[in-house]
């Protein structure tokens, strides 16, 4: 007994999902290599000393923002028609294939070819990635919903999610930088093209669980058109009143946080009064506190419910945003992005299971095709909104408020802080805790949304959760 028990110390939720999640882990390290060593390889060589490097460095980020505005809210209809699993391994082939073939190309001299036809060749593999990534996305996800279920284990796999992805964000730059300037930027994208390779051989280590329900199809003939089952999924999202509140909350909360995304290099300088270059560390302080953040949502989730968690999150940490806006000195604001880190991540592992129980198995694709992207876009809205704001609209502001000195950066994250705040009052109104999702009555079904239950037809309705 006591050599399975030594064994199960090594999976994460269960066997299939830990292999799931190590090809993952392993793909998105390789993913933080190719992103920082691309930038680097421009900025340092392709475009060094052009007056135009910082607009030839910004087009990998357009390039990246672009293809997940446009192609993700349609790669949910495919999604939902295709198997999830098969799509997921036909995507892996596609990213590793790509990159594989950039590779073999930065073999090249540098003046083999035009500068402009580089970067045409680099924006090209960065935005057929990312249009790739968007069809990859929501199959992980409804992989994982089929594999992983009730809300705590849920909020779980999001928490690991994200501990994962912040871990590799703080892996992967550093290992861009020796690859590059030692050995080369092929080997750079070589390393990002194996991490496919190993992520496809997870995938396929990985096989449907026959327990769970199978997905009702229809015969091509009987199917509807595209842009039928486009529009099906958005007059879904619409008419689910819990759905649209989850989008509200999260679109208002993302204009808030691009803010500090978009300002937080200034307030460093201009408030704090320290160096940029000491900005890495209040990066640092925010991985670290996200990485805690994630591990111990489950947990967080478990206790009090997804819901509750959910505007506890919001209202937590729009003050603090407020606090820290207000901060002179350096150690202390510090401290504080790192506390912020907490609530962000537990927010963020609470509306995974939110989601997941809104959406039925045959919409799910497109559920998450609709929320990611624009959230996506709140956020840069919010960046590019509060930076013309504080850079256009309150250039020279300086005001006094109960003895305390405002100036146009620490202005627009208070601002930024009680949007957060009245988006976690929105949420606290617009997502109600049911009893069962407080009393944590052993054996109980996780909570569906009343909203989602009452506006679905009976057929379409989520099935209780909770497998034996």
């Amino acid at each position: 007994m006591s050599r399975p028990a030594g064994r199960r110390r090594w999976v994460l939720i269960s066997p299939e999902y830990t292999r799931l999640w190590f090809g993952q882990a392993l793909s998105t390290v390789g993913d933080a290599v190719f992103s920082t060593a691309l930038v680097l390889w421009v900025a340092t060589d392709l475009a060094a000393g052009r007056p135009w490097a910082p607009q030839a460095v910004s087009g990998v980020v357009l390039a990246t923002s672009l293809s997940v505005l446009v192609v993700g809210p349609l790669a949910g209809v495919f999604v939902d028609r295709w198997d999830r699993r098969r799509t997921m391994l036909g995507t892996e082939v596609l990213r590793g294939g790509l990159v594989g073939v950039l590779a073999a190309v930065s073999f090249l001299p540098a003046d083999a070819l035009p500068i402009g036809l580089w970067l045409a060749l680099i924006y090209l593999t960065v935005a057929v990635l990312n249009a790739v990534g968007q069809f990859f996305t929501p199959a992980r996800i409804s992989v994982i919903a089929d594999m992983v279920t009730g809300e705590g284990e849920r909020a779980r796999a999001a928490g690991i999610a994200q501990a994962t992805g912040t871990t590799a964000w703080i892996i992967g730059p550093p290992l861009a930088a020796p690859l590059l300037f030692t050995v080369g930027i092929q080997w750079a994208l070589l390393f990002n093209a194996l991490s496919y390779v190993v992520s496809w051989f997870a995938i396929r280590s990985v096989r449907p669980d026959p327990s769970a329900a199978p997905r009702r199809t229809r015969p091509k003939a009987e199917r509807p058109s595209l842009v039928r089952d486009f529009v099906d999924g958005l007059r879904f999202y619409s008419g689910n009143r819990f759905l649209v509140a989850l989008l509200l909350m999260s679109v208002i909360g993302q204009i808030g946080a691009g803010a500090l995304s978009a300002l937080n290099v200034f307030f460093v300088t201009d408030n704090l009064h320290v160096s940029a270059q000491l900005y890495g560390y209040l990066g640092t302080a925010t991985g670290i506190g996200g990485i805690l953040g994630a591990l111990a949502s489950g947990r967080v989730v478990e206790r009090i419910g997804a819901r509750r968690a959910a505007w506890v999150a919001l209202l937590v940490s729009g003050v603090l945003l407020v606090l820290y806006s207000r901060q002179g000195n350096f150690l202390a604001a510090t401290a504080l992005l790192f506390v912020f880190a907490l609530p962000i991540t537990v927010l963020n592992s609470a509306l995974s299971p939110l989601l997941l129980d809104a959406a039925p198995a045959e919409f799910r694709a497109r559920v998450m095709a609709v929320f990611y992207p624009a959230t996506r876009l709140a956020s840069m809205l919010g960046a590019v909104l509060s930076g013309w704001i504080a850079g256009t609209g309150l250039d020279g502001f300086r005001a006094t408020l109960l003895g305390m000195r405002f100036g146009p950066i620490d202005t627009v994250l208070v601002a930024a802080g009680i949007v957060i705040v009245l988006a976690g009052v929105y949420a606290r109104s617009a997502l109600p805790v049911l009893d069962k999702a407080v009393d944590g009555t052993a054996g109980a079904a996780p909570d569906q949304p009343a909203e989602a239950s009452a506006s679905a037809p009976p057929e379409r309705r989520p099935a209780p959760e909770g497998r034996p």
